[in-house]
Order: C-alpha cells, then structure tokens, then sequence
C-alpha cells in the first residue's frame, strides 16, 4: 500500500504545474486522497481533497479557485492542477490516504518539492 507524489519543480509565479499521486497495492474506491503542504518554518496543511467515490472534492481557501484535484481511473491517480502559482505557495507537497469514515489520513506518499520564484 503505498502513494507516490510527484511533478513538483521550480515555476515563476503566474505559472502553473499539475502534481500526481499514484496509488498502489489497493484501489482508492473507499478512499479520499488529501493533498497537504508543508513550507519551511511553517505547519503542514491541508490543500485539497477528493473523494473516489461520488468524486466529492474539498479546497483550502487559500487555493479554492486557483487548484483543482481530480481523478485518473484508469491510472489510480489523483491530480493536483495548480494555476496562477504564488510564493506563497512554495512547499512540499504530499498526499495521504483517508479510509471513509475514518478522520486519520494515512499512507503518506513521499513530498514533492514546488517552488514558486522568479
């Protein structure tokens, strides 16, 4: 059982990236897979989430209008389509798993690294 995220790097603000969080070893039916953040110095935090099933999605509001999580099935993936990228957005990013009706995520997929400069 294992998450894997990737596609981060270095963007100049305005700009955009699309992260991945592929599963593996189980399929994601009852599951919701967050994205989180961490920038240095500073708490993780929440980003966004989404619901396999039903495809129920959950933002930030600091994202809300700028991110968007969606799903591959054909890949068990989720994505994380990142627009008009600010400083303010540079961190690590990971995902986790959540088993519906459960409140531990779990399964953290190494982070991948989003750096918003000029």
């Amino acid at each position: 059982v294992q998450l894997q995220a990737s596609g981060g790097g270095l963007v100049q603000p305005g700009g955009s990236l699309r992260l991945s969080c592929a599963a593996s070893g189980f399929t994601l039916d009852y599951y919701a897979i967050g994205w989180f953040r961490q920038a240095p110095g500073k708490e993780r935090e929440f980003v966004a989430a989404y619901r396999w099933s039903g495809g129920t999605t959950t933002y930030a509001v600091s994202v809300k209008g700028r991110f968007t999580v969606s799903r591959d099935s054909t890949k068990n993936t989720v994505w994380l389509q990142m627009n008009n990228l600010n400083a303010e957005d540079t961190a690590v990013y990971y995902c986790a798993a959540q088993l519906l009706g459960t409140n531990e995520y779990e399964n953290w997929g190494q982070g991948t690294q989003v750096t918003v400069s000029s």
